[in-house]
Parts: C-alpha cells; sequence; structure tokens
C-alpha cells in the first residue's frame, strides 16, 4: 500500500500540472460578439481595443486579450450635435505617437450624412492612460478629396498618411506626407485603384481600410479591403514598397493579383476585412479583422473581430493563413 506521504506527492503532481497548463491564455474566434473595424493597439503591458460604434468613441483595455470581453467599454468621446464632425463615426484608430496618443476617425457632417460630407478627424491625449485623460479635439484632416479610412505610419523620420478618397466612381488608396499626427503637408499620390475583378464586387468600385505592417528586411506592406462591405466578396488585399523606394511614388507599389484573406465557409468567416496589426510582447506580428458569422449578412454590427498571428517568408513577404476557425481555442498573444 502506498504510503500517506507518496499519496500526497502523487495528488501534488497530478494538481499542479493540468493547472499549470491550463494558466496559458487563450482565446476564439470571434473575440467579441460585435466590432466593426476592430483596432487594437499595445503599450506598456496593456491592449487597446476600438471598432466603429456609430454615435461615439469607446475604448476597451486587457493585459491579456482572452479577457477582452470581461473589460467593459469606457466612451472617450461623442460627436457635438452640429458640425462636420456630427454623425457616422466610422474606422476608430489608436496611434502612440512621440508619447501622446492619437485618434484617427471617420466622420460625417450633422447635416449631410452621404460620401460627399465625410472625412478623417484628429484626437488628441497627453495621458499615459488612453481611457483616462482629456481629449483634444484637432480637426479635420486637410485631404485632396472627401474620404474614410485613415491610418498613419512613419518611416525613416518621415510620417506618413493614407486614406481611401472618393474619386470618380471609385474609392481609392491615397498617401501624403504630414508635418505633425493632425497636418498634411505636400500633394497626395494615388497609389491604388481596384482594378481586379474581385474588388468590384457588390456594385462598387471600392479600396479602403488601408493598414501598414514594416516587413523583417524593411520591406513596406499596406493591407487594404476590397468591394462594397455588404458582398460577401469583401476580402483583404495587399500592397508592397520595397525597403528603401519613396512611399509618395506610385510606381513604389505593387500590388498582389487576388485576396490575402477571403470568405472561407468551412471556417465559418464571411466577409473578412478591415483590419489592423500589432505586435504582441513577444515580438509576434498579430491581425484583427471583423467577419461575419454567415452569408449575406452585409454590413452590419454582427461584423465581429477575429484575431490570428500573421507568419513571414523567407523573402520578408507577410504570411496569411486561412483564417482560423470559429469557436476554436487558440493561443493569445502574451501581455
Amino acid at each position: 500500500m502506498p504510503r500517506p506521504a507518496s499519496i500526497a506527492l502523487l495528488l501534488g503532481l497530478l494538481l499542479t500540472v493540468p493547472t499549470g497548463m491550463a494558466r496559458t491564455p487563450t482565446y476564439t474566434n470571434p473575440l467579441l460578439p460585435s466590432g466593426p473595424d476592430p483596432w487594437i493597439a499595445r503599450e506598456g503591458g496593456m491592449y487597446y481595443f476600438m471598432s466603429t460604434r456609430g454615435d461615439h468613441l469607446a475604448i476597451r483595455k486587457a493585459a491579456d486579450l482572452s479577457q477582452l470581453a470581461k473589460a467593459a467599454p469606457v466612451t472617450v468621446w461623442t460627436p457635438p450635435k452640429q458640425g462636420p464632425n456630427g454623425q457616422s463615426i466610422w474606422a476608430p484608430e489608436l496611434h502612440r505617437i512621440d508619447g501622446r496618443w492619437f485618434i484617427y476617425y471617420t466622420a460625417a457632417d450633422s447635416a449631410h450624412d452621404d460620401d460627399a460630407h465625410r472625412g478623417i478627424f484628429v484626437l488628441e491625449n497627453t495621458s499615459a492612460d488612453p481611457t483616462q485623460g482629456t481629449w483634444i479635439d484637432r480637426g479635420q484632416l486637410k485631404t485632396a478629396h472627401t474620404g474614410i479610412d485613415g491610418t498613419t505610419f512613419a518611416v525613416d523620420g518621415k510620417r506618413y498618411f493614407v486614406y481611401s478618397p472618393y474619386v470618380g466612381p471609385d474609392s481609392v488608396l491615397a498617401i501624403v506626407r504630414m508635418s505633425n499626427p493632425w497636418t498634411l503637408t505636400g500633394p497626395e499620390t494615388v497609389i491604388a485603384r481596384p482594378d481586379q475583378a474581385w474588388e468590384r464586387q457588390g456594385g462598387r468600385q471600392i479600396l479602403e481600410g488601408p493598414e501598414f505592417v514594416l516587413g523583417p528586411k524593411g520591406d513596406l506592406f499596406l493591407t487594404y479591403s476590397g468591394s462594397a462591405c455588404w458582398s460577401d466578396g469583401y476580402a483583404l488585399g495587399l500592397l508592397k514598397a520595397a525597403a528603401g523606394s519613396d512611399p509618395l511614388d506610385a510606381a513604389s507599389w505593387i500590388k498582389q493579383p487576388g485576396p490575402v484573406l477571403a470568405t472561407d465557409p468551412a471556417r465559418g468567416v464571411f466577409a473578412p476585412g478591415h483590419n489592423g496589426f500589432f505586435r504582441s510582447a513577444e515580438g509576434q506580428t498579430w491581425i484583427v479583422y471583423h467577419a461575419n458569422p454567415a452569408a449575406d449578412m452585409r454590413c452590419t454590427k454582427a461584423r465581429a473581430p477575429h484575431l490570428q498571428p500573421v507568419s513571414w517568408s523567407a523573402s520578408g513577404d507577410p504570411v496569411f493563413d486561412r483564417p482560423a476557425p470559429v469557436g476554436i481555442p487558440l493561443t493569445a498573444p502574451g501581455g
């Protein structure tokens, strides 16, 4: 018969090993039941999540993304009742720039909720925590066209702004220099147009939601969402500019033929798009994007955030796997 001390030791091993394994944080897609145009920023060991809410801006924060659903959203800004940014508050992005927080968001005029009266606006906060402090309205960016979905990135000490302007019947992608986080300088350059069949689904020719990620060899990459969001043909495409090239030169950007992330019924993912990128504590690149749970669900609040890691090829290009299956536990990013 085993001695009591041996039994106690055995029970201890049986209890501690599974418990230790269970402590590895996991998540399942979707992260939340709703969250169109998702964005995640990581700073100081915390993850900050934003998405389109329509009538205000809110931030969730969590040290562990597997616990994001338990984090209460904190409203950080509501639009004025009158003015150029009074309604249709879309696609917020939270950026940490030179020790300050900035939110870039799309809005429409309070009196005209249409494409001719949409633009990108900027808020600034000097607090270390973007859910606290005061957000200062830095106004509307003076883009050459009306448009949506602004983002910003810096390369070689120069900051750039990319958005989706309305140019004739098309929504295109354009880039321009920035002299500071709320001021554009110099001419805009159109770097991509909806010239592939997959980018023209749903009755509109659309490129939108540009998002930047720097490759491990210094190459520049921009993902974008192609086609109308109400089409299941809505998907993610990719542009590449070689290391050392001029981002303002349209010839620098080469478009990959076909989407890099598309509807995958076997995985329960429909119309994936409008993504963001972030890095975990381990340095792993992750992509967050929204998707519908079924076909023909169009552009509603049912679009929910999905998350998965991005790997890199030997040549330094991003590798996007098939959409991660819905409802399957996956290892969460480190804090």
